[in-house]
């Protein structure tokens, strides 16, 4: 493209929001070298310490979510909340018209709120990028005027009432050099004649998946190998309860997670976005445990998709310390046959290139200015 091109990247708080951001980032660099990105963020987010990292510039803006309460407290504190809101509306103006954006990209979080906002306001190409089957009150608010908005799950459209610009392109997601599973056990040293399980609940840890993956770790390592990502907050815990065994491999983080999909034949984790993109654009099986917790109970949105689509069981997160449970997962990771099937269709409800076709449509946008 010629005479360069500038993108500004809003979202963060968490990685789900942020790394798809950061996907699509580094497709543009690929398409477009000369291309100028930068992202905005808030000094409490992941993308304080990860957006730098990575080499790119960041610009801060302190802005705050709204509390769901209804008690007196979270009112309270809700007045203060919108009025930093139309302080940060006014930085996001201020930005905007010093970086002049030819797009501006949302991908969730506080922060992209004024961002987007802003840009609409000031007549400036904006694409939205929502991760969950159950969208965001930002994609919700603001995909009426986003030049485009593009959906990770075909369920979320219902929720969107202007359908004139809106696609379904998938989640963008972190690929992996998948091993091949011999060679993958052989890095965990575990019986290649098992079947293994792969359990995560993110970084941090899913504290009931590990209570009842504790709680039944002898009746999975009677038959079966164990990958087990435990996350920083439960592994020293854990580790002082366990027994040596030849079929587990714990740790607080799992660092090479192609060898640990490779391995696996059944996936046990939470019912993230991203996790949810990284399973079936390898076309693993799953038992989703959506946390409780998540903003809009958007997790049980997106693993019910799965679970719809022939790729998953869905287990709650207050049964999944029952010893059925357990039995349950174990019963299925013993079924080749219906685990192929759900690999298969986990197959189908991938979207293997999502970040390399977002990023063409930025581009789309951007030529339109």
């Amino acid at each position: 493209m010629e005479g360069g091109m500038n993108v500004l990247f809003a979202g963060g708080g968490t990685g789900g929001h942020l790394y798809p951001a950061i996907a699509m980032a580094g497709e543009l660099r690929k398409l477009v070298p000369d291309v100028v990105i930068s992202f905005v963020g808030t000094t409490g987010g992941i993308e304080a310490t990860e957006v730098p990292r990575l080499g790119y510039r960041l610009h801060l803006i302190p802005v705050r979510g709204l509390k769901r309460g209804r008690a007196l407290a979270d009112i309270v504190a809700n007045i203060g909340v919108i009025t930093d809101f139309v302080a940060a509306l006014g930085r996001a103006a201020a930005l905007i018209a010093r970086e002049a954006p030819d797009v501006v990209v949302g991908t969730g979080g506080f922060v992209s709120a004024p961002l987007l906002l802003a840009a609409q306001l000031m007549r400036k190409k904006t694409l939205i990028q929502e991760q969950n089957a159950f969208p965001g009150v930002t994609t919700k608010l603001l995909a009426a005027l986003a030049s485009e908005v593009h959906l990770s799950f075909d369920d979320a459209r219902r929720f969107i009432r202007n359908k004139k610009r809106l696609f379904v392109t998938g989640n963008p997601a972190r690929s992996f050099a998948l091993q091949q599973q011999v060679a993958a056990r052989e890095y965990f040293a575990l019986s290649e004649e098992r079947p293994t399980l792969l359990v995560f609940g993110g970084s941090r840890g899913a504290r009931s998946i590990n209570n009842a993956v504790l709680e039944g770790v002898d009746l999975i390592t009677a038959s079966a190998n164990l990958v087990w990502q435990t996350g920083a907050l439960d592994f020293e815990r854990i580790k002082s309860k366990m027994q040596p065994s030849p079929y587990i491999w714990v740790a607080p983080y799992i660092e090479e997670m192609g060898a640990a999909y490779g391995a696996a034949d059944l996936v046990l984790c939470r019912a993230g976005a991203s996790s949810l993109a990284e399973l079936t654009n390898l076309g693993k099986p799953s038992v989703l445990v959506p946390y409780p917790y998540a903003t809009g109970d958007h997790q049980r949105h997106n693993a019910r998709a799965l679970v719809t689509g022939g790729a998953a069981m869905l287990v709650e997160d207050d049964h999944l310390g029952q010893q059925a449970s357990i039995k349950n997962i174990l019963e299925l990771l013993h079924d080749k046959e219906k685990l192929k099937r759900m690999g298969a269709a986990s197959r189908k409800l991938a979207y293997p290139d999502s970040a390399h076709q977002l990023a063409l449509r930025i581009i789309s946008l951007a030529k339109k200015n």
